[in-house]
């Protein structure tokens, strides 16, 4: 399925999960939530908040690129759901351009609580206490019958790279668009392009160690989709996902996220946090070679440690496709 993630950019805990993303929600990452305990995909997204956050800082400027885009279309006092909506990144973009065009009413829905709690904290700081854009939480599981019963009519729907969690990727979609008022959008933030965070030749290991990660870990992510009891192939693109979901004027657009070389501390951050959570997840499935690599890029203490080089950065990019009812 390409590139999916949770979050805006691709994320680093998991470019094919989301911002949690997660019913996350991709970043890629964004944006995954299933729940604590509850989730599809068997990840415990409740203990990724800071990471989740990191992440939503980081793509803060193509989340409210994307807001800008897709409230534009939308009429006035839009309702608008974020989906799987992890630590609330791209809900706090879209609170912030309903605030501007006058109000209207966000609804955030996870089925971590942990998650729904944190976005919500995240979208009411932002808000700074204006009552013009309503914010209502729903905890609820995207993969259940019971789950459009829970919410309202929309003008617009986004889900950020957590319909590639749920068992029955195209019946997520569908039950998605149900939710859509005439007229109304539905956003799928999943794929794009890997975030790039290190230059090809380190100096220490061979060369190309993030192609190496990146292979592990899309390797990994068809694992995951392996172990989801009940697990649907969809063997086609979002556009043509959409387009069976019967939604029109079905189209695509990217945004960039770009923070170049020499890296703010909040980039070293997290390059360091990426590679760290990477080392966690592929384990025993990289060489040993890499292993050592790795270790020597997140020794603190050592002159190879990554987080204190100018050469790092992050450049990554995130397909929407976005259907009309």
């Amino acid at each position: 399925m390409g590139e999916h993630s949770h979050g805006q950019a691709a994320t680093h805990t998991d470019q094919h999960s989301h911002g949690h993303g997660h019913s996350h929600g991709q970043g890629q990452g964004h944006s995954h939530g299933h729940g604590h305990g509850h989730t599809h995909d068997k990840i415990d997204w409740a203990a990724q908040v800071t990471e989740l956050r990191r992440e939503d800082s980081m793509a803060a400027a193509a989340n409210a690129e994307t807001a800008r885009r897709l409230i534009g279309a939308a009429p006035d006092q839009a309702t608008v759901i974020d989906i799987g909506a992890g630590a609330g990144g791209q809900s706090v973009a879209f609170a912030r351009e309903l605030l501007a065009r006058g109000g209207g009413r966000l609804v955030i829905s996870d089925a971590v609580p942990e998650l729904l709690e944190a976005a919500t904290d995240s979208v009411r700081e932002a808000l700074g206490g204006d009552n013009s854009v309503s914010v209502e939480t729903v905890l609820a599981d995207a993969a259940a019958d019971d789950f459009a019963a829970k919410l309202p009519a929309a003008d617009l729907i986004w889900a950020s790279r957590m319909v590639h969690h749920l068992p029955d990727q195209q019946a997520g979609v569908a039950r998605f668009a149900g939710l859509l008022r005439p007229g109304g959008q539905l956003a799928l933030a999943e794929g794009g392009l890997p975030t790039r965070y290190l230059p090809w030749d380190l100096g220490l290991g061979a060369p190309g160690l993030q192609d190496r990660l990146l292979a592990v870990r899309d390797a990994g992510f068809a694992l995951m989709r392996e172990d989801i009891t009940a697990a649907t192939p969809m063997p086609y693109g979002w556009n043509v996902a959409l387009s069976r979901a019967g939604l029109r004027e079905v189209t695509s657009f990217s945004v960039l996220t770009d923070h170049p070389a020499p890296p703010s501390p909040e980039v070293a951050a997290s390059v360091v946090a990426w590679l760290t959570v990477l080392r966690e997840r592929i384990g025993d499935r990289l060489s040993a070679a890499d292993h050592v690599t790795l270790d020597a890029l997140l020794d603190a203490n050592a002159d190879t440690y990554v987080g204190a080089r100018q050469d790092i950065y992050t450049l990554g990019v995130t397909t929407i496709f976005v259907g009309v009812r």
